[in-house]
């Protein structure tokens, strides 16, 4: 008889996954999916219905790699959320497989998972394609997806400034109080991104907040949100004139409104810049359009099971 799943909450999860562990991770798998090889990196585009009735989407991201035995799928329910609802715009719940038998050996709170590991590839596409001298980083939008990535921005990169700014000013006031280091609260996003080097858009926007003449020749922008074919964050301008890097080209063409309303070309997956296959441009200006994969999700659970493991 299989043993019961374990249910493994936000707070162990959180215990158990670290960046040090999952950068390498991920860079490997998002290597291994770039070269094509269907039998080792197995993942379907997300599949997403909608909740007509409360502005919602529930999305299934399923993954199985291979060469880890590592079978997995989250769901992932996203809302759009008025101003003063205070509640999370996602939420996601991970089920990790035994993929011998097809018995599920864990269920995770996937909130932790699902900041952590966007987080992370969007550190891995500006160790690639940010300027070689980049001392000013901007984030436009102050949820919890902004504290994931303030959180390991600074600790991989050094900048002499960082700037916040949110659709309300009180959003990014209460976000610069409860990060650790100095941060910079403006009103105007324009003015946030003059002269930044770094630009990370992770608004609920569906259409766009950040405009091509704003943005400084050769910064690097990671545009998070946008997540459905007909929502914006980036303008036509922008897309026009930036290299444009994906995680997965097939996802990209289905999911975002930014590369499918704008006609952009995708110039490379990072996948495909880690695997040496396509160039790194960082004397351009780039843009890297983050979705998500189950493969992400898939290595952070494993990862997270491993170490807890370990810990019994």
């Amino acid at each position: 008889m299989a043993e019961q799943p374990v249910f493994l909450s936000n707070d162990v999860v959180a215990r158990f996954l670290s960046y040090d562990e999952l950068i390498p991770r991920l860079e490997e798998v998002l290597g291994r999916f770039s070269r094509g090889s269907s039998s080792d990196v197995v993942q379907p585009v997300r599949s997403v219905i909608p909740i007509h009735n409360h502005s919602g989407f529930l999305g299934l991201m399923p993954a199985y790699i291979a060469h880890e035995d590592t079978l997995c799928t989250k769901m992932v329910a996203f809302y759009r959320r008025e101003e003063n609802v205070n509640l999370p715009s996602t939420q996601a719940t991970v089920l990790l497989f035994n993929p011998e038998y097809g018995n599920v050996t864990a269920v995770m709170d996937g909130l932790d998972i699902t900041h952590k590991r966007t987080a992370a590839v969007s550190a891995i596409s500006a160790k690639l394609l940010m300027p070689a001298q980049s001392d000013v980083l901007c984030i436009l939008g102050c949820g919890h997806q902004a504290v994931s990535h303030y959180e390991i921005f600074t600790k991989l990169f050094s900048f002499k400034e960082v700037r916040v700014c949110s659709r309300r000013l009180e959003t990014a006031e209460r976000f610069a109080a409860g990060v650790q280091g100095p941060v910079t609260v403006l009103s105007s996003a324009k003015e946030a991104v003059h002269g930044a080097d770094i630009i990370i858009t992770v608004t609920n926007s569906s259409k766009p907040v950040l405009f091509g003449e704003w943005v400084k020749p050769g910064a690097h922008i990671v545009a998070v949100g946008a997540c459905r074919p007909d929502w914006r964050e980036l303008d036509d301008v922008l897309m026009r004139d930036a290299v444009i890097y994906v995680d997965s080209r097939e996802g990209a063409a289905v999911e975002s409104g930014d590369i499918i309303l704008s006609g952009a070309e995708v110039f490379a997956e990072l996948g495909e810049v880690l695997n040496g296959t396509r160039p790194a441009l960082r004397n351009k200006t780039t843009v890297f359009k983050s979705l998500g994969m189950g493969i992400q999700d898939a290595v952070a659970a494993k990862l997270v099971f491993d170490e807890w493991k370990s810990s019994q």
